[in-house]
């Protein structure tokens, strides 16, 4: 009978210290020696998602890992994600379906049913593969969600797992870090806390060897590597917007000017990566305090409370805006909850993302949507109805949209027509997620936009194929590769034989 997988759980001291990064290149060089690696996050919070070939919804950051390691994302990769609906609400998606809408203290009831589907799943990848490398969320010294967690050491005290906690030390503080969060765990969890890794280093190693031997002469663990800062590195965000632009530039001039608002609950960004890597479109989110520039294209981004994200942009002038901006000869894309938005109103009867009641819209497509509690969830393939060129993506949206705006469609894909187009044709609208992937489609958009000659686009796969490889090689370089062969068991031994 075959042996269940190695666990290993890769926590952090705070919010974006790198452990998706962390994760997704270890998935990335355990997989270059032959070992069956299947990334794995009990709990995500995030509003950047992605639909498995099941059907299933889980966090971009798990499909992201899974490609590292050569794998089809699944549904048991991430079985508890939640998707903030407000500031105290989230829709909690269980085993890819959504299950319950929840305040934060009514999850914390509702945890004994996510911990169970957790277990359940960690239980099937590991009876699948020879190691997990599983994600934490946030920090495991949140003292106040240390009871019932599932999340960081909760979920490594339920499986018995070794845990490497990760540090940026960009942001400064990081052996300050490392001793408060090590000190705020409890005897057991210090117990299996095999160690820290050092994230996004900038400089000499050398220069910074006196803190590490004083961080393991004080703590008595391990440090396993100082990964360096990756400059210009390509990776889809878990959730927040990207700190850094990875650029690449052909030497073209920039010609088109693409805005997307910031919204507060801006969903499944990584729409965009496409836009903001092309070197002929200079692209920027425009967040709150941002004055609205002139530009060419307006996009208005998917949400997880579309009624709210519409309310938010009604209040800060973009109704009279995007008038104006079409005046001009500007252009409109809206994307699932921003094709909501294009219509007359967005109707929430059943109080699918808050409070029952109707939101007028932009009123630029002669459509209108109501929300209801089931959830589209689905790739598609198929082609642009005013333009012959291929188009993918996926769709996770709940409503309903009808109006005669639809007759003039945005896309013919297997299961029927999608998306809606204005009689000028100057706004469309479309739930399709991944709109600017395939590279027909984004350029055949860019004409339409009004970027006549659209030029070589960067190779999209490629580069999020490169910063696989970019991560993986700072890994074998940095990294302490017979330290963690041993918290790897006999899963570990041809990363020994590599050393």
């Amino acid at each position: 009978m075959p042996r269940p997988a190695v666990t290993l759980m890769i926590q952090g001291t705070t919010s974006d210290a790198g452990k998706s990064a962390v994760v997704t290149g270890l998935c990335r060089l355990l997989s270059r020696y032959g070992i069956r690696v299947a990334p794995f996050k009990p709990q995500n919070m995030a509003l950047n998602s992605a639909v498995t070939a099941d059907g299933g919804e889980i966090g971009r950051a798990q499909a992201v890992q899974a490609a590292a390691a050569g794998l089809e994302p699944v549904t048991d990769m991430n079985p508890v994600l939640l998707k903030p609906t407000g500031d105290r609400h989230a829709q909690v998606i269980v085993n890819g379906r959504p299950a319950a809408d929840l305040d934060a203290r009514d999850y914390h009831a509702y945890k004994r049913v996510a911990r169970a589907a957790t277990l359940a799943a960690h239980e099937r990848l590991a009876a699948a593969y020879d190691v997990v490398l599983v994600e934490g969320a946030g920090s495991p010294a949140e003292i106040n969600l240390r009871e019932n967690d599932i999340a960081n050491m909760g979920f490594a005290e339920a499986v018995d797992c070794a845990v490497i906690i990760v540090g940026d030390i960009d942001r400064g503080g990081v052996f300050a870090q490392f001793v408060g969060t090590l000190a705020l765990l409890s005897e057991s969890e210090q117990a299996r806390t095999a160690g820290f890794l050092v994230n996004r280093f900038r400089g000499d190693v050398s220069l910074l060897q006196p803190g590490l031997d004083w961080l393991e002469r004080h703590t008595g663990k391990k440090v396993y590597g100082v990964l360096p800062y990756l400059h210009g590195l390509y990776l889809e965000a878990e959730d927040s917007l990207a700190r850094e632009v990875a650029t690449a530039d052909d030497g073209t001039e920039t010609a088109l000017r693409v805005i997307v608002p910031a919204t507060p609950r801006i969903s499944n960004h990584t729409d965009f990566d496409p836009l903001r890597l092309h070197p002929r479109v200079e692209f920027r989110y425009i967040g709150p305090g941002d004055a609205i520039p002139p530009c060419d294209l307006v996009i208005l981004p998917g949400s997880k409370n579309t009624r709210g994200d519409l309310a938010w942009l009604m209040e800060r002038g973009w109704g009279p805006y995007l008038q104006r901006h079409l005046r001009y000869g500007g252009r409109v894309i809206g994307i699932c909850g921003g094709f909501q938005m294009l219509g007359h109103a967005v109707h929430d009867p059943e109080a699918v993302e808050g409070e029952a009641g109707s939101t007028p819209g932009f009123g630029l497509l002669d459509i209108g949507t109501t929300l209801a509690p089931d959830k589209q969830l689905r790739r598609v393939t198929g082609r642009l109805a005013f333009a012959d060129a291929a188009v993918t993506g996926y769709e996770i949206h709940a409503g309903v949209t009808r109006g005669d705006g639809l007759a003039g469609a945005v896309a013919e894909l297997e299961h029927g027509m999608d998306g809606a187009r204005s009689a000028d044709e100057a706004v469309l609208g479309t739930y399709l997620h991944g709109l600017f992937d395939e590279g027909e489609a984004r350029d055949a958009l860019l004409r339409w936009a009004g970027l006549a000659e659209p030029g070589t686009a960067p190779d999209y796969e490629g580069m999020r194929e490169e910063g696989f490889e970019r991560l993986a090689d700072a890994c074998a370089e940095a990294l302490d590769l017979e330290g963690l062969a041993d918290l790897l068991g006999d899963a570990g031994a041809a990363l020994r034989r590599s050393g």
